[in-house]
């Protein structure tokens, strides 16, 4: 699966820093992921279109939702793929949520919104203004099997093409925030029956390295 070459083409194209990247996949193989890259920067509002004119509000830039439609056997690939990408782009972790069905009985009402916006199907915008723009022609389908039978969502934070390199405290990123794969970590195959959460820890703090008693 190739992750990381997806994310690398679109930063190149935009040449905007990246706050976060996140992966939503069904528990269906051989189904389209969707992944969304979270920009960290606005849009100039101006009274005329014209660059002399005075700035009146800046615009959150739009997050990226990207359908990828490569094969896959079992979610322990996907798994791989979301780690080997955050391991080179130098995220400090990986975050992966196992999230039941939330057309389930008592399933609250926020579950359905979080199903939503996994998926790059955000259901309204902020003043008027899109909050993802996604290219995903089978967002709505995979909605509602993720309503049905749950999903997973991992998310990251890069050093390498984000916003987090003057904050990044980790011995273990080269000097351009990068760490050579693969990553040594093994997946944990996830259960698939109900709300889990499993984090990958990557980093090692230089200015407090841990101590093993």
């Amino acid at each position: 699966m190739e992750l990381l070459d997806r994310i690398e083409d679109q930063v190149a194209s935009t040449r905007l820093p990246l706050f976060a990247i996140t992966l939503a996949a069904v528990p269906c193989p051989d189904t389209p992921i969707i992944l969304t890259l979270h920009w960290h920067g606005f849009i100039k509002e101006r009274l005329a279109e014209v660059e002399e004119a005075g700035v009146v509000s800046y615009t959150p830039v739009p997050s990226s939702a990207l359908q990828l439609n490569e094969r896959w056997r079992d979610l322990v690939a996907v798994d791989r793929a979301a780690m080997e990408a955050a391991w080179e782009l130098g995220a400090w972790d990986v975050q992966r949520a196992e999230r039941p069905g939330c057309m389930r009985p008592g399933a609250e009402s926020s579950e359905a919104l979080e199903c939503l916006q996994a998926f790059g199907a955000f259901p309204f915008g902020i003043n008027g203004n899109n909050v993802v723009v996604a290219d995903a022609p089978d967002a709505d389908e995979l909605v509602e099997v993720a309503a049905r039978r749950g999903y997973l969502m991992w998310m990251f934070r890069p050093v390498r093409g984000g916003i987090w390199s003057e904050y990044a405290d980790d011995a273990t990123l080269t000097d351009d925030g990068r760490r050579n794969g693969p990553c040594p970590l093994a997946p944990i195959p996830p259960t698939c029956d109900g709300c889990r959460k499993t984090v990958y820890r990557f980093g090692i703090p230089t200015t407090n390295p841990l101590i093993i008693h």
